[in-house]
């Protein structure tokens, strides 16, 4: 099992490593996607309250930061990534609840689990078939992440203070749909070409793309189709 967790570049080059990592990487990738939409349904199932999924949210992050640098070399890490991934599948309980609940609620939810599919399977799919690098995009990717958390907190703030930030919130989730697309074409590049050789890393990464695509989507298809 070694192998799975080497960190070589020169390795990683080689098609059979890429293979290998691709093959390890979808594979977890689409367990924790169904362990995720399990946890999720059960929160929905006992109604789980904003504050709970808040709690969630956050020991999901601190997993991520700080258990899984020291894990992701074992078999160890992989727990991690299943409570990870199992812990953000809970936080989407009350929002799915929340859209669920809209006329035509259902119907958002579906769009946005497809758009997501398409974006996803699209974007890989194209980086996989071209052998592109997109490892130029790093440095913008990162910038703007940084930019929409920091409109995020501002929004929230302003909220708290009773501004309508409504439409600000909804440029804030357009702008979180460009932004994981562009990190859904970087990571899956840095897979193929060598910037990452761990799969459980990889996996990671993937998700919270996925994950972070499809609440946005969730939100603006929820925002068009609220007549209120």
């Amino acid at each position: 099992m070694q192998d799975l967790y080497t960190d070589s570049r020169q390795a990683s080059a080689r098609p059979e490593a890429v293979s290998k990592l691709l093959r390890n990487t979808y594979m977890l990738l689409g367990m924790t996607l169904l362990f995720s939409a399990a946890t999720a349904g059960l929160s929905m199932a006992l109604n789980f309250g904003h504050g709970i999924a808040m709690i969630c949210s956050i020991t999901a992050l601190v997993l991520v930061w700080f258990v899984l640098p020291k894990t992701a070399n074992s078999s160890t890490g992989l727990l991690v990534v299943f409570a990870f991934t199992g812990l953000l599948g809970a936080a989407l309980g009350p929002m799915l609840n929340y859209y669920l609940a809209m006329p035509n609620g259902a119907s958002v939810v579906m769009q946005a689990l497809g758009g997501t599919a398409l974006v996803f399977f699209g974007l890989s799919g194209y980086v996989l078939t071209t052998g592109k690098d997109f490892s130029f995009m790093g440095g913008f990717l990162m910038t703007g992440l940084i930019v929409v958390i920091v409109a995020a907190v501002g929004a929230m703030i302003a909220g708290m203070f009773g501004a309508e930030v409504s439409m600000f919130r909804l440029a804030i989730s357009g702008a979180v749909v460009l932004l994981m697309s562009g990190f859904i074409l970087f990571d899956t590049s840095r897979i193929i070409n060598g910037g990452e050789t761990n799969y459980i890393y990889a996996t990671t990464a993937l998700y919270l793309d996925i994950y972070n695509l499809f609440t946005s989507l969730l939100h603006i298809l929820g925002f068009l189709n609220n007549d209120d």
